[in-house]
């Protein structure tokens, strides 16, 4: 089965299940054309209705411009299940001193609080590589903006969130192929504060 009927499968199942998605994940980093990464995240919401969690995620780079990511997740607390599909489009690259950014989509289905929400965020994104003590880490800003639709109120809402965080290859000899992520998400309207703490391999 192709990424892309995957992809189509997720967001059709986003339709039926209760879930959500969590962090930018690994998107940001420069991966090849073609390449396949499969990503375990801890989660951790701060805010109100604090819980913690794990989830999977699934990313690839489909073209030099985009790259796609989808996965599920559980959690506890009053945050219990997601599952989410994303798209990040490179707009400029991370070359000599110009900063990469891109647009990253992503859809969203919530069970929050006892009740499910639908939402459709965009996030202006902006990352740079660094070399540290030789080894390169990509910190990265995003600022997730959208709507949500709630089951129960049946209006739009909207959601303002802005995230810190930096991937990059993990310095473990003989495991070239992990790499680990870190992100700090704030809630500054109808969203929540988090932590995210993932380990990817390479397929």
């Amino acid at each position: 089965m192709s990424f892309f009927k995957i992809f189509a499968f997720a967001i059709c199942l986003m339709l039926a299940t209760r879930a959500f998605s969590y962090g930018t994940g690994v998107s940001t980093y420069p991966w090849a054309e073609g390449q396949k990464v499969i990503t375990g995240e801890m989660t951790g919401v701060t805010s109100k209705g604090s819980g913690v969690g794990m989830q999977g995620r699934y990313t690839q780079r489909v073209s030099d411009k985009i790259v796609l990511d989808g996965g599920a997740g559980l959690g506890f607390g009053e945050r219990a299940n997601r599952i989410f599909a994303s798209s990040d489009y490179e707009i400029f690259p991370d070359y000599m001193n110009q900063p990469r950014f891109s647009i990253k989509s992503t859809l969203e289905n919530a069970k929050e609080f006892k009740y499910r929400s639908n939402r459709l965020l965009v996030a202006p994104t902006v990352s740079k590589g660094f070399n540290i003590s030789g080894s390169e880490i990509f910190p990265y800003l995003s600022l997730p903006v959208g709507l949500s639709l709630t089951d129960v109120t049946k209006k739009y809402e909207t959601v303002v969130s802005a995230a810190i965080g930096a991937s990059g290859k993990l310095p473990i000899e003989n495991y070239e192929n992990l790499y680990g992520n870190t992100e700090l998400s704030v809630g500054l309207k109808d969203s929540f504060t988090a932590i995210f703490l993932g380990v990817s391999y390479q397929l």
